[in-house]
């Protein structure tokens, strides 16, 4: 179940359409929808690659006073941004996510589908699937969505397990691959034994913004202490960085007075 909404004191789509008046030729105006789990349970599960999250209808007036309705095609929630050639070369612009404006599916959720798909099909070897690529994710708690300049931020993340064996495992945010966003404190973290099979653990992290704009989360690292193996996490999650507001009001009063 999904539920559109805005926040609150924003004009909702239907709204800003009405208030737009006509369309000339060739224009076009664009609408940011966030679509949110609704009912507990698929709050608890999350959204997973795959799942129907529904249809945008449009309906229009011609000059005349005609009335049209257009239907979208069904809008399926994409899949987790993952590049398995960036965890090999060890690239971090191979393993970003790429479009801002989507946040994908859940990793721990996608990852735990894929091993379950691969369990009923019976097949047991390193076929490229999800949960074969990823044994272990790291996944944000409701990440932020701005961030102030300079304003270091706490973001917990959930570490989970998805392999059948217990791992020692460390934490690592490496400043070398975090652009416009990175890690305040400590970088490294033991996190200790994970339990397997979907054992997990919480922790808490500071980030701090150097310069506003459009920024990925990313430079994330799982090394399991035990056997040296290093798991390159894909970007955690995006983020807006805002100037602050004495910034903001003196660059509107400079145009103003140009």
């Amino acid at each position: 179940e999904v539920n559109q909404h805005t926040a609150r004191g924003q004009l909702s789509a239907v709204q800003l359409y009405d208030s737009c008046g006509r369309l000339e030729p060739g224009e076009c105006h664009r609408y940011l929808f966030c679509v949110k789990a609704e009912s507990e349970a698929a709050a608890l599960r999350g959204m997973a690659f795959g799942d129907d999250l529904g249809r945008a209808v449009l309906t229009y007036h011609k000059a005349m006073g005609e009335m049209g309705k257009i239907h979208s095609s069904v809008v399926v929630c994409p899949p987790t941004s993952f590049s398995s050639q960036g965890q090999s070369t060890g690239s971090s612009d191979n393993a970003t996510n790429s479009k801002f404006v989507v946040h994908r599916s859940g990793l721990s959720v996608d990852v735990a589908a894929a091993s379950a798909e691969r369990s009923m099909s019976g097949h047991r070897n390193n076929d490229g699937s999800l949960d074969e690529t990823l044994p272990v994710t790291v996944e944000p708690i409701d990440p932020p969505s701005t961030m102030e300049l300079s304003v270091p931020e706490k973001v917990s993340l959930l570490i989970v397990n998805h392999s059948s064996q217990p791992m020692n495992l460390q934490i690592q945010m490496r400043l070398s691959d975090m652009t416009g966003v990175v890690i305040c404190g400590s970088s490294f973290v033991g996190l200790g034994e994970i339990p397997p099979s979907g054992g997990s653990c919480t922790i808490d992290v500071r980030l701090v913004a150097l310069v506003a704009g459009l920024f990925s989360v990313q430079g994330c690292y799982i090394v399991d202490l035990s056997s040296g193996m290093e798991l390159q996490q894909p970007a955690l999650f995006n983020v807006f960085v805002k100037l602050p507001e004495e910034v903001e009001e003196k660059k509107t009063t400079d145009v103003v007075d140009f």
